[in-house]
């Protein structure tokens, strides 16, 4: 039987997960691998899976819980896409708020799965801004539960990847991996901008796709925080469909992510992750926001045309009712009457307590 190789990569919120998932998908393509991804969310309606299958990638989504609370499913999705494109390789990114995954995903995986997948190490991508509160003992601006959820995400990597590391100086980034390394000594320390030219990311790939040391910790966990930590946030995720002529659907995107940041620092309303993709047929634009205002990036082109479809995500620690009508509130006074709306799907909710399907107390040999 062949076997396919299971690339997990884990991280909070805006650690920049699916632009990584993006550029290693393109470069195993180039190396003539057959490459399938699955993203993960508390509810359907996804930038991350619009975005990647926008770039003509396989995709699958599980959405409405975790991997670890829907194993079933996770698996289902795994079944689907050896069986469609016969994957080499697939990479599948959690829920950004998700952590136990070595107890909860990787060691079922190796008992359950080992004839039909090998299993890389469990890679978490770290975010240089919230990182550093974090490694000063700081909660990065969120809810103590929430920051204590990102910290046992640390913990357990087996490689950590330093994220987005364009945005920091060489020095800054040497500075930033020994104290991971002195702080997390297990895991192996990795830096790597998937958006300017991809440095770092080879040495991250050849570790993931040759490695077999996956899940080599299992946490201690307390979940009655971690359930809170994720409680603290409300989450909304909507599609709608915008009718009228514009010169500039990126002008638009921007107004629209401005606005959120605006309202969210006005409200004293911590941002996990704001993620919205304005797309106009092929073209499209995508706005990240994971803090304050001088968080926000924009990148892409939508270009200009009579429709547009918009797709918002957003992890705010509010109630999901006043992030709804937070974010109902920027949207309407950003479409200023000039287009037709027509939504295609809206949601808004609170996580409920994790309730993982498997959650072994043992490391599973390779």
């Amino acid at each position: 039987m062949k076997q396919t190789r299971l690339i997990l990569v884990g991280g909070f919120l805006g650690a920049g997960k699916t632009t990584l998932l993006w550029e290693t998908a393109l470069r195993l393509m180039e190396k003539g691998l057959r490459v399938g991804l699955i993203t993960n969310d508390q509810a359907p309606e996804l930038v991350d899976s619009e975005l990647l299958k926008l770039s003509d990638l396989r995709v699958a989504e599980v959405s409405g819980s975790c991997f670890c609370c829907n194993f079933n499913g996770f698996t289902d999705a795994i079944k689907a896409i050896r069986a469609e494109v016969s994957a080499d390789v697939i990479i599948a990114e959690p829920v950004g708020s998700c952590a136990d995954l070595s107890a909860t995903i990787i060691q079922p995986l190796k008992q359950y799965w080992n004839a039909e997948l090998r299993i890389s190490p469990l890679t978490v991508l770290a975010d240089p801004n919230r990182v550093a509160s974090i490694l000063e003992e700081g909660n990065s601006g969120l809810h103590p539960d929430a920051a204590y959820i990102y910290k046992k995400q640390l913990e357990e990597g087996d490689i950590i990847l330093l994220s987005k590391s364009d945005t920091l100086t060489a020095e800054e980034v040497a500075s930033m991996r020994r104290r991971l390394s002195a702080t997390f000594p297990s895991a192996t320390v990795l830096s790597a901008s998937a958006l300017t030219g991809g440095e770092g990311l080879d040495e991250w790939i050849d570790a993931v796709l040759n490695r077999q040391d996956a899940g080599k910790r299992l946490l201690e966990i307390d979940y009655d925080t971690y359930a809170h930590g994720e409680a603290v946030l409300g989450w909304l995720n909507g599609t709608l469909l915008l009718h009228g002529a514009s010169e500039n659907w990126d002008d638009f995107l921007k107004s629209l992510m401005v606005g959120l940041a605006a309202k969210f620092d006005e409200t004293g309303c911590a941002v996990g992750h704001v993620k919205v993709i304005a797309e106009n047929g092929k073209r499209f634009a995508v706005g990240n926001l994971i803090g304050k205002q001088d968080t926000l990036s924009l990148r892409g082109s939508a270009g200009a045309g009579e429709d547009l479809k918009l797709i918002v995500n957003a992890r705010v620690e509010t109630t999901p009712e006043r992030l709804d009508e937070m974010v109902r509130e920027v949207l309407l006074l950003t479409i200023g009457g000039k287009y037709k709306e027509e939504v295609v799907a809206w949601r808004f909710l609170q996580p409920g307590r994790p309730s993982p399907t498997h959650r072994f107390t043992e490391i599973v040999g390779s």
